[in-house]
């Protein structure tokens, strides 16, 4: 794994650990047409920490990246991002500008491209795409795309069109995208969807190397994965906080047994 994990360092950023919130949702509710997406919902994520975020079809998981990344806008209720960013008055480019990356479940990759022009119009995120494709890159500026490409095992791949790669290469691609863009916070929804075993391990290592140096929040389904990277895991249901803590803790709880096993 290479050290080099591509974050930007605040000022305050040695001071801190986990028991710091880099995310605070406090009390968000979210309604589409009557129905109750969110509910008085409340989530706090440490600074370097590793999230899991479980729960059934229909649980608000999905809705809750939303309103963190700007697309959806609560009824009520505040996302403080660092304890002072309050990205509910925020739109989606103001939130990313912030230091705030998503990955959506099915990749989206510029499939056109090969993978370094990829990793170079987002590292560019700031211009057009022609662009960025015609700006030079610093010297500095293609080590670190080399060095992703290497911690992502697609150093072999950097001049093939990205449509020809696999759905797992072009899961890690994706992933290396908002990498380079230097984010704080990951939100990554279902990023073991569709891998194959060994990627899945990888992907776990992958995320298990990134903790630390940024904070991360995955919404999974995959048991399996979700044991192998959680710090720590908040279970939805029907739009609300149904339990917190180690996979350990909530595998135990009997308010999630019923929900998952329906007894």
């Amino acid at each position: 794994m290479s050290e080099q994990l591509f974050t930007r360092q605040l000022p305050g950023d040695r001071y801190r650990d986990q028991t710091d919130p880099v995310l605070q949702l406090e009390g968000i509710n979210v309604s589409f047409d009557g129905f109750k997406a969110l509910t008085d919902l409340s989530l706090n994520i440490g600074v370097g920490e590793l999230r899991c975020v479980i729960g059934p079809n229909g649980a608000g998981k999905t809705t809750l990246m939303d309103v963190i990344t700007g697309k959806t806008r609560p009824q009520s209720g505040r996302a403080l991002y660092d304890q002072s960013t309050d990205l509910t008055t925020l739109d989606p480019i103001a939130i990313a500008r912030q230091g705030i990356g998503r990955k959506f479940q099915k990749p989206t990759v510029f499939e056109a491209l090969t993978v370094w022009e990829n990793l170079e119009l987002a590292m560019k995120g700031d211009k057009s795409v022609w662009a960025s494709l015609r700006a030079r890159l610093s010297s500095e500026q293609g080590d670190r795309i080399n060095e992703m490409l290497s911690l992502l095992r697609l150093g072999g791949e950097r001049h093939r069109r990205a449509g020809l790669l696999s759905h797992g290469q072009k899961q890690f691609l994706e992933i290396g995208m908002l990498l380079v863009q230097e984010p704080h916070l990951l939100l990554l929804d279902e990023p073991a969807a569709g891998m194959t075993d060994a990627e899945t391990e990888y992907t776990a290592e992958l995320f298990r190397t990134l903790a630390g140096k940024h904070s991360l929040m995955v919404v999974e389904h995959d048991m399996g994965f979700v044991e192998t990277i959680a710090d720590h895991v908040t279970v939805l249901h029907q739009g609300r906080v149904l339990a917190e803590g180690s996979l350990r803790e909530v595998q135990a709880n009997e308010q999630v047994i019923e929900v998952y096993l329906g007894r």
